[in-house]
């Protein structure tokens, strides 16, 4: 998917003093959140994710533990999932006023980009309950490639080795356990958990465990070939970014992948988490007093 800009920002906010900056990754299954100060006080928090819906209420009830009060919080950066447009994170940011007295929303792979390779030209793949890439030549041109979410896409995920294993395995007792599965709460969140027991049975050997571990490797490797041309990279330095990467295993399957696919690629290691590049941006925010948007 061709994009020649990174996805715009939405912010809304004042100018008044600094406080807090608070940066908050909103992903599928986890919400991290780290709040600093300029005199070097810090909180953090990993919790369930509540959703886009649900966001709101879990950030007020973290400010309570927090003892963060109205008007605390300087600078407010919400990297999440599921954004695709301006629109979308203009309405976020509208529906999260209050929270901060500048709230900016991004995308979480904007955000796990900045974290991973700051400036520098290359490409991030994303997977853990959902999966994506993004990639930037140094020169302002952008693309993404997948990212269309459980019901279109995501291969490669941590959702989707977790389902493959359940339609792979819908005997009895599979069965009932793929339907508890399905009538929970959060079935992404659910099923993209079984992903690290697939993945541990996948290294005892042949197998159904490991057949969908290489389909996706395959499937992720896919992503960073099609970025790759897209932008013209030649060797790329790609980084990564979600749980499911964080196993060097997997990783370095994907990386085999990509490779046999003609792609001559430098991994390298990020720099920085999602939520650390958003907690960044936001005390850039607070110390440069960006004027609300239009």
């Amino acid at each position: 998917m061709r994009q020649n800009e990174l996805m715009p920002r939405a912010s809304i906010g004042d100018t008044r003093s600094p406080a807090w900056c608070v940066g908050v990754d909103l992903g599928g299954t986890w919400i991290r959140a780290v709040a600093t100060d300029s005199r070097g006080r810090r909180h953090q928090a990993k919790l369930p994710s509540p959703g886009l819906d649900g966001l709101r209420d879990s950030l007020t009830r973290l400010w309570r533990r927090w003892a963060l009060r109205r008007g605390d919080v300087r600078s407010l950066v919400v990297a999440s999932r599921g954004l695709w447009t301006d629109a979308e994170r203009r309405r976020l940011a509208r529906r999260l006023r209050g929270l901060g007295r500048h709230v900016t929303v991004i995308a979480d792979v904007e955000a796990a980009y900045l974290g991973a390779l700051g400036d520098r030209a290359g490409i991030l793949l994303l997977a853990g309950t959902g999966s994506m890439a993004l990639g930037g030549n140094g020169r302002g041109r952008w693309a993404r490639a997948g990212g269309w979410g459980p019901l279109l896409g995501d291969e490669g995920s941590a959702f989707w080795i977790g389902r493959e294993w359940l339609r792979a395995t819908m005997g009895t007792p599979g069965f009932a356990r793929a339907r508890r599965m399905l009538r929970a709460a959060d079935p992404v969140a659910r099923i993209a958990s079984l992903a690290s027991a697939v993945l541990h049975d996948a290294r005892r050997g042949p197998g159904t465990a490991r057949r969908i571990i290489t389909r996706g490797q395959e499937a992720l490797a896919g992503l960073i070939v099609e970025i790759s041309r897209e932008l013209r990279l030649d060797a790329p330095v790609v980084s990564w970014s979600g749980g499911l990467l964080a196993d060097p295993h997997f990783r370095a399957g994907v990386w085999r992948a990509a490779r046999r696919r003609g792609v001559v690629l430098n991994p390298a290691r990020p720099q920085r988490s999602a939520v650390a590049a958003a907690v960044l941006l936001a005390t850039r925010c607070a110390s440069e007093k960006i004027a609300p948007s239009p």
